[in-house]
């Protein structure tokens, strides 16, 4: 979704919006969040000062009027108590209190390290919120299989092709989306861009490599609109990220899965959790190849499956010791 900010942000919002997205590498998605984090920030900031009437809707609290001089005044216990606000009356969960607080953070740093505008920074004393550890969701190795054998229909070599790659190579579905024919590589690997633009080389095994050509042997290539895409969709034109969402919904729908919360991202978990499970791949390696900037979103995956906890406690050295007890009844007589 495209944000205005750049009409109703103040000069000092824009270039904090511009430094993340410039300097920073960060995505238009993450500046349009970060924006909307400083605004429901600086609108309850205007509620609880009584700077507007109470009785204004919250969604049309303007904040183009917000001054260096008035940040200059907000403290340590506003923020707390907005992160309170977040719970109490917005309802939001940890993880999106903890992105907020990030944004709040990062654009008072910015205001006292990068610009020099503020003379001292109370946000850095702001604690993150804890999210919940939850593992994250993958379908099994029997699910993926069921889930590849369900593909048919007039698409069946792109759609196979697309579940295969988001199962092998643990692609995000932007990521997937916006793959070119170009992207793919003479040498069985693909470019992928990522977050922020940032581009990696992933491998490509045989059954990627073999979807891939079975693909390009019916992929379109007459009145494409846009002739640099990989995946074209009916209408002749990049298959966008919520068509692909579609696709894999309807398929996932097929195998019985689609009201158990998996999704194109689940795929994804699945590929790095199989990998990590099955193929022993290292951390670091899944870390390059999923495209996490830090090792800490990658270590989700070192998870252990009920069946793999079994294996580790039989294949202890001592899990067949017994307690003998004809020398305990001889100990006794």
């Amino acid at each position: 979704m495209a944000m205005n900010y750049r009409d109703e942000a103040p000069q000092v919002i824009k270039d904090y919006l511009l430094y993340i997205q410039n300097i920073r590498g960060k995505s238009q998605k993450t500046v349009n969040e970060y924006y909307i984090d400083l605004r429901t920030f600086f609108r309850y900031i205007k509620i609880s000062r009584n700077i507007v009437d109470k009785n204004t809707e919250f969604e049309n609290i303007q904040i183009d009027d917000i001054s260096i001089e008035l940040i200059r005044t907000i403290t340590l216990n506003e923020a707390y108590e907005f992160m309170d606000y977040l719970i109490s009356v917005r309802n939001n969960n940890a993880a999106s209190r903890s992105r907020k607080c990030s944004s709040l953070k990062g654009f008072f740093e910015f205001l006292y390290d990068k610009k020099h505008l503020i003379e001292n920074n109370p946000i850095a004393r702001l604690e993150t919120p804890k999210k919940k550890n939850s593992l994250p969701k993958y379908l099994t190795l029997e699910q993926s299989l069921e889930l590849l054998n369900s593909v048919d229909g007039p698409y069946r070599e792109r759609d196979f092709c697309i579940i295969t790659i988001f199962l092998n190579c643990g692609l995000r579905v932007s990521e997937m989306a916006g793959l070119n024919y170009s992207d793919i590589r003479n040498d069985n690997t693909i470019r992928v861009v990522g977050k922020g633009n940032k581009e990696r080389i992933v491998y490509l095994n045989n059954a990627c490599i073999d979807a891939i050509q079975n693909y390009m042997q019916v992929r379109p290539t007459d009145k494409l609109k846009d002739k640099k895409a990989l995946f074209i969709s009916r209408n002749n034109n990049r298959m966008s990220v919520k068509t692909i969402q579609a696709m894999v919904y309807k398929y996932l729908a097929k195998i019985g899965l689609d009201a158990q919360g998996y999704s194109c991202h689940k795929l994804r978990h699945t590929a790095a959790t199989l990998m990590y499970q099955h193929g022993g791949v290292d951390i670091r390696v899944l870390k390059d190849m999923l495209g996490h900037e830090n090792l800490g979103t990658t270590e989700i995956y070192t998870h252990l499956s009920s069946e793999q906890m079994k294996n580790a406690a039989n294949s202890n050295p001592l899990a067949n010791v017994s307690f003998n007890k004809t020398d305990t009844d001889n100990d006794k007589k």
